[in-house]
Parts: C-alpha cells; sequence; structure tokens
C-alpha cells in the first residue's frame, strides 16, 4: 500500500493532495483540542503510535505493492473520525519520513489506507446507532470485526483498480496475484481489531470514545 508516485499521473497526485489536505484541515477544526481529556490523549495517542508500528511489518512485493494492517478502524472507534484522520496523518508522515513511501504520493496513500477506511468506520457506526440496537455483541462484531475486514477488502479493490488504470500492472495479474491477498488480510484485521476494543470496552472504556457503558450495558 506504499504507492510509487511515478505509476500514477501527475494530476490525480496533486488532486489527491490538495483533497487530502482539505480533508485534514476541515477534521482539525473539528478536533475540541482544549477539552481533550487526558484518557482521550492516551487512547488516540496509544492507537496511533500502535498504527503506525503495524505498518512497519509489511511484505513488499513489487514496487507500488506492499501488503500490512492498517488498523485504521480501530483507531477510528477509539479517537473518533477526525482524530483518527489526523492520527494516520501523523504515521504516514513518519513512514514517509523513514523512506518507506513517497511523498509525491503521500495525498493518494493517505486517502486510500486512512480516509477510505475512516469514513466507512463511522458511517458504519452512525448507521448501527441508529438502526440497531445498542448493543454490546452489535458494536464488536460488526463495528469492529465486520468494519476492519470491509476496510481492509476496499482498501485492496481501490488500490488494485488504480494500479490496472494508471499502473503498470495488468488488470489479470492484479486480479490472480494480489487481490487475493487483500481478502485474506481482512481477516486478521478483523480479529485484531475486535479483539483489542472487545478488551478496551471492557478494562480501558474511557479511551474509547464511541463506546459507553450507560447505552451499550443498559438493562
Amino acid at each position: 500500500m506504499n504507492l510509487v508516485s511515478s505509476q500514477f499521473p501527475l494530476w490525480l497526485l496533486v488532486l489527491s493532495w490538495i483533497t487530502a489536505a482539505l480533508l485534514l484541515l476541515r477534521a482539525a477544526l473539528r478536533v475540541p483540542w482544549f477539552a481533550l481529556s487526558q484518557p482521550a490523549l492516551t487512547g488516540w495517542l496509544g492507537a496511533t503510535v500502535i498504527a503506525l508500528l503495524f505498518w512497519q511489518m509489511k511484505a513488499n512485493i513489487q514496487p507500488g505493492l506492499s501488503f500490512h494492517m492498517i488498523g485504521a478502524t480501530a483507531l477510528t472507534l477509539i479517537a473518533g473520525r477526525d482524530r483518527a484522520l489526523l492520527g494516520l496523518a501523523a504515521a504516514l508522515a513518519i513512514d514517509t519520513g523513514f523512506g518507506h513511501a513517497e511523498w509525491g504520493a503521500f495525498g493518494l496513500s493517505w486517502l486510500i489506507i486512512a480516509a477510505l477506511p475512516c469514513l466507512l468506520t463511522h458511517t458504519l457506526l452512525r448507521q448501527a446507532q441508529a438502526r440497531l440496537p445498542l448493543n454490546y455483541f452489535v458494536y464488536i462484531f460488526l463495528n469492529a470485526f465486520a468494519a476492519a475486514a470491509l476496510s481492509m477488502w476496499l482498501v485492496g479493490l481501490l488500490t488494485c483498480g488504480l494500479l490496472a488504470i494508471f499502473g503498470p500492472y495488468a488488470f489479470d495479474f492484479l486480479l490472480e496475484e494480489q487481490l487475493p491477498y487483500y481478502f485474506l488480510m481482512g481477516w486478521p484485521e478483523a480479529f485484531t481489531t475486535g479483539t483489542n476494543l472487545a478488551l478496551l470496552v471492557i478494562y480501558r472504556p474511557q479511551w474509547v470514545v464511541s463506546f459507553d457503558d450507560a447505552k451499550y450495558l443498559a438493562d
């Protein structure tokens, strides 16, 4: 998922940078910086660091093709959509600074591995809260497990689609040799996210902004 800027047209990279900058500015303006509690900061920063560590455990196949855990669903549930977007931008900037990604493709990479799963997770959470019972198991299995798996699968579909359209790889190669791995990785992404959120809402619910004991555990 560390995209190579030379594989994409300049207009797409510029448009991605502008879109990412606008979304990050909107997110930064929506965060109540002076009202954040210490537990909220601990959960946010801790989850961001863990996501960055997950990104270091990657399999590099070919230029522009690499596989690693995302962690965006967990960060969104822990810190909320806006802080998750900012946290993943910081993680991607550090990863890029380490030389594991290219600045030219920063905007496009962030939109794929951060904005897409964060917005998907946020939307599923809001829909579940509005349409389904506020139940602990709904939260864990739908908003954590399922959202994490869907995020990984959509990231894979979009990445392979963009590489097939603009990149040097044939569609058949991506469909047969790369896309299946994204679907396989959806399961460990889901298991890791669901398990960690299940533990956090039991032992450190104050770190998880999307979980409320009074609502989800009410008789």
